[in-house]
């Protein structure tokens, strides 16, 4: 009953959190398309309104104007809508589903013995260390070097660098699928953080000063929105290496390969050029950036580089299967290995996945799914930590092909 709900509590954080997620980066994409899209207008009563920027655009058959004000305008008509909920909410339901899939299930999901032989508890801390270590050396960084000449490149830099050592270390101690997921939950850490300790307060400032009718220093209201803009900015080029890393968890092929780590980081680099590529797109069309494209080439050229890197051997043996290989294989001789390597997970006491293989009817309900996580992406047992061997593998694959008897 537990695992029941614990697979419920999966279902609806998931579903949440990809809805919370859309909406976010959906409005983060949003707002960078228009910032790269807004045109200095002409008219005098804008100017003097202090707008810096506008655009027309149409839409679901109305047509929209928006305007944006460098530092802030003078007086605000209607509601001011904050947008810091779709991130707030994307970050805790999505921590939500960390801790019941990986940190509720240390031992099974976060640990691979063969790498790191700790206790769950050892792990968890360090999991969580990830998330905040990665906040603290990022910011630092934006402080430190953010603002100066070529600092962005400068930041950049270093943190490709940091990210790169994260995933190589995050390799090393935690199983592959968890290690993937850990550096895109790091860096979603920090783009939340960016709008919790940055981008909301700066904002919120400059609304009081405004309210207050008490004047503030320009310097520091420009400041306010220079900060909220960088990180800003950077959590665009962010999203699609997190997007990456979250959906790798479904693609045993990436996190099971040897150099796992160097895939997670040149995938990770592919996406943030990529989405330079679309950032800066705009800017070009209106004449303000140089043409994009050699990012797109070099995100793509990274691409294809790791899917030819990593393509499987071809087979070149041609000798026909053994005799032994070619015998039928008994339900006895398969149930032998569910009991001594699936049971613990899929009996009577414990149903991960409310999946069970201690009786006949429920081996042969679950027969493909078996051989799919067991034979051909070797996903099951999770990180092997019931120690299942290639021969057992093998006993698996031949029962299901030849028909997954029950005698």
């Amino acid at each position: 009953m537990d695992t029941y709900f614990l697979d419920w509590a999966n279902l609806l954080l998931r579903w949440v959190h990809v809805i919370t997620a859309i909406a976010w980066i959906g409005s983060s994409f949003y707002f960078v398309f228009l910032d790269n899209n807004l045109i200095k207008p002409n008219s005098p009563d804008l100017l003097e309104k202090g707008v810096d920027g506008a655009m027309w655009a149409v839409h679901g058959g109305g047509f929209y104007n928006p305007q944006k004000y460098m530092v802030a305008p003078k007086k605000i008509h209607t509601k001011l809508h904050w947008f810091y909920w779709e991130s707030y909410s994307t970050w805790l339901t999505g921590f939500g589903l960390f801790t019941v899939l990986y940190l509720w299930n240390a031992g099974t999901f976060l640990i691979d013995k063969s790498l790191m032989d700790w206790s769950p508890a050892a792990a968890i801390t360090a999991a969580l260390s990830f998330l905040v270590a990665f906040w603290l050396i990022y910011d630092a960084v934006c402080r430190v070097f953010g603002f100066r000449e070529n600092g962005e490149r400068t930041v950049a830099i270093l943190m490709i660098v940091v990210v790169a050592f994260a995933s190589w270390l995050s390799c090393q101690l935690f199983a592959g699928r968890a290690a993937f997921l850990l550096v895109g939950a790091m860096i979603a850490t920090s783009m939340s953080a960016n709008v919790f300790f940055w981008i909301i307060p700066g904002q919120r400032k400059v609304v009081a000063a405004m309210t207050s009718g008490i004047a503030m220093d320009p310097k520091e209201l420009a400041t306010h929105g220079k900060r909220g803009k960088q990180r800003s900015v950077h959590n665009t080029y962010f999203t699609l290496p997190v997007i990456f890393a979250m959906l790798s968890n479904h693609y045993s092929f990436l996190y099971t390969y040897e150099n796992n780590w160097v895939i997670l980081v040149m995938m990770m680099l592919a996406g943030a050029l990529i989405r330079q590529f679309f950032v800066q797109r705009h800017g070009y069309h209106l004449g303000r950036a140089k043409n994009p494209l050699p990012f797109a080439i070099a995100g793509v050229v990274i691409l294809l580089s790791v899917i030819v890197w990593m393509r499987p051997a071809a087979s070149t043996s041609t000798a026909a299967p053994t005799a032994v290989n070619a015998a039928p294989v008994s339900f006895a001789e398969v149930n032998a290995v569910f009991v001594q390597r699936c049971i613990s997970c899929h009996g009577e006491q414990v149903q991960m996945k409310n999946v069970r293989f201690d009786t006949a009817e429920g081996v042969k309900q679950h027969a493909l799914g078996i051989y799919q996580q067991a034979v051909v992406t070797k996903q099951m047992p999770m990180n092997n930590a019931t120690g299942i061997t290639e021969a057992e593998r093998a006993v698996i694959k031949r029962w299901y092909e030849a028909g997954a008897a029950l005698r």
